[in-house]
């Protein structure tokens, strides 16, 4: 092979390969023509001895590794952008994940939070509705052995004084009059009206506070307590009752329900939460006692 040819290189050429192989296309032209004339000059001319320094391949194998080095920083710095763009793409993803995350969980707990808050509600309003269910159940219980004791004293003595039943039949057909008839007709305006402990009107009652505002409608000023109330006056039989007579359960000094005579065997009272304000018979719910204030 001459030393001219062209040599091919081994690299995969670059931009600047085409320049780099023009420049030895010529270098090799001239090299040889000055070949050429050479043989046709004379036989006995003297021997070149200048030399003339050719290309070499390192020469365009380094211009070509240039072009490639070049090239791969230029892909690297890319491959580089690209990355730090799809990590910041990445980190954002991740926080907002992470927010609603936290969004999420603080609405779970607000929501078990209420759910816990409405079971602790209801089941308060189960246990008070079951306590005041067995109160009144107490209260029922009480009044039906109070009444039958009652019942039980009030035939032995009808049995041996037939003048009492004569007596408390009048007493039953009495009409009220003065501060009787005051406290008698405010009691029956307050029937329909609801029960509620502690109610002192006008529109709802507890016992003691129907007997204290009928009694202050006649100008009389009355304790607020039902066994309060039961321990003033002077004490009365049952079977002598007059109109404003207040009537108590249980023991005149410890009474648990207080309710106001109305005349005609009846009376007025604020009995409990399911009949609010009613007019009973006294066998309905026989008092324990009677006593008389007017």
């Amino acid at each position: 092979m001459s030393h001219t040819a062209h040599i091919p290189s081994h690299r995969k050429p670059r931009r600047s390969a085409s320049k780099l192989a023009l420049r030895a296309g010529v270098a090799g032209g001239v090299l040889g023509t000055i070949a050429v004339a050479g043989a046709a000059g004379p036989a006995n001319a003297e021997p070149v001895t200048e030399t003339i320094e050719m290309p070499t391949l390192g020469s365009l194998e380094a211009g070509s590794g240039l072009a490639s080095a070049v090239a791969a920083s230029a892909e690297a710095s890319q491959q580089e952008a690209l990355d730090q763009s799809l990590q910041t793409q990445e980190n954002l993803a991740l926080q907002k994940a992470a927010k609603e995350a936290k969004k999420a969980r603080a609405e779970a707990d607000r929501k078990a939070a209420a759910e816990k808050a409405e079971k602790a509600r209801l089941k308060a309003e189960a246990e008070a509705k079951a306590e005041q269910e067995r109160k009144e159940a107490q209260e029922r219980a009480s009044r039906t052995s109070e009444r039958t004791q009652l019942t039980s004293t009030s035939a032995s003595g009808n049995s041996s004084d037939s003048g009492s039943s004569a007596g408390s039949d009048e007493s039953q057909t009495q009409a009220p009059s003065g501060s009787a008839a005051s406290i008698v007709a405010f009691a029956r305006a307050q029937v329909g009206d609801a029960y509620v402990t502690g109610g002192t009107g006008p529109n709802s009652w507890d016992c003691s506070g129907l007997v204290q505002a009928a009694y202050a409608s006649a100008g009389i000023d009355l304790p607020r307590i039902s066994y309060q109330q039961s321990s003033m006056g002077t004490s009365v039989s049952l079977d002598n009752l007059q109109p404003g007579d207040i009537l108590y359960w249980g023991s005149r000094s410890g009474s648990y329900h207080v309710a106001i005579y109305v005349g005609g065997g009846k009376y007025v009272g604020a009995q409990n939460s399911s009949t609010g304000v009613v007019e009973r018979s006294l066998d309905w719910d026989m008092p324990s006692g009677a006593v008389r204030l007017l």
